[in-house]
C-alpha cells in the first residue's frame, strides 16, 4: 500500500451511526423546513438554494414529483423538499437547505453529532500524520456542523478539507480523481472509507486504497466485491 497522505471519510455509517442521520437530522430537518423557510426566504443564500431546487425541479425525470411553477412559491418548494427526503434524493438544493436548518438546531443545541468512540482518536492521530478529508452526500455545511458539534466536541481541528455532491456524485470515478487533485495528492496516496460498495468501487477505479466500514445498526453487505473490511478506525494505521 502507498503511503496515505490522504484518508477521506464517508460520514453516515463510517464516522457516524446511520442513526444519526435517519432519526435525527432528517426528522428534524422535515420538522423546521418549513419554519425555516419563511423566516429565510428572503436571504441571498435562501434564494440561491430555492432556485436550484427549481431548476432541478424542472429537470424532473419523475411524473409523481410535486411541480414548482415559480422559484419563489414556498409551498410548492416544501412539498418538493419533502418528497425528495421521503426518496433520498440527493439533491443538492436539499443537502443545502437541510444543512441550514440542521445550523439552527445545533446552536440551540437541539441536535448533537454523534460519532463512534474511535473517532476521535483516529483522527487526531491520522492528521498528525497527514490530512483528513470528508467526503458526504450532506452539504459540506452540515458536514462542519456534526463534527463541530460532535458528542466528542469540536473536531474540525482534526479535519483538513470537506466535500459534497459539488465535486460530483460519490459512485462517480471523476469525483474522487476531482478530490485527489483538490488534496494536491496522488489517488493512490488517498484511502476512501465508506459502508457503501457502490461507492468504493469508483473510489478503487479512480486508484484510490478502500476500507468498507462495518458498523453496528450499518446494512449487511452480502459482497465486500474485494474491498478489506474494518470494525473500527483503530484497524486502520
Amino acid at each position: 500500500m502507498t503511503k496515505t497522505r490522504v484518508y477521506l471519510l464517508d460520514v453516515e455509517g463510517t464516522t457516524s451511526p446511520v442513526s444519526l442521520v435517519a432519526e435525527q437530522l432528517f426528522p428534524y430537518a422535515r420538522r423546521h423546513m418549513e419554519a425555516f423557510l419563511r423566516a429565510h426566504d428572503r436571504k441571498v443564500v435562501v434564494q440561491a438554494d430555492l432556485a436550484m431546487l427549481y431548476e432541478e425541479n424542472q429537470m424532473e425525470a419523475d411524473p409523481a414529483a410535486p411541480r414548482i411553477a415559480d422559484a419563489a412559491n414556498l409551498d410548492q418548494a416544501r412539498a418538493y423538499l419533502l418528497w425528495q427526503m421521503d426518496r433520498d434524493r440527493k439533491s443538492t438544493a436539499l443537502k443545502s437547505l437541510q444543512g441550514k436548518v440542521w445550523k439552527d438546531g445545533y446552536e440551540c443545541g437541539e441536535l448533537v453529532g454523534t460519532v463512534f468512540p474511535d473517532v476521535p482518536e483516529a483522527l487526531a492521530r491520522w492528521s498528525a500524520k497527514a490530512r483528513v478529508a470528508i467526503y458526504s452526500s450532506g452539504s459540506v455545511e452540515a458536514q462542519k456542523l456534526i463534527f463541530g458539534h460532535s458528542s466528542a466536541g469540536d473536531l474540525t481541528p482534526f479535519l483538513a478539507a470537506y466535500f459534497d455532491t459539488r465535486v460530483g456524485p460519490k459512485t462517480s470515478a471523476a469525483s474522487y480523481l476531482a478530490i485527489a487533485e483538490a488534496m494536491g495528492v496522488a489517488s493512490g496516496e488517498m484511502l476512501f472509507v465508506s459502508d457503501v460498495v457502490r461507492e468504493l468501487n469508483p473510489a478503487r477505479e479512480a486508484g484510490c486504497e478502500t476500507r468498507l466500514s462495518v458498523r453496528e445498526g450499518n446494512a449487511p453487505v452480502a459482497d465486500a466485491e474485494g474491498h478489506l473490511a474494518i470494525l473500527s478506525f483503530a484497524e486502520i494505521a
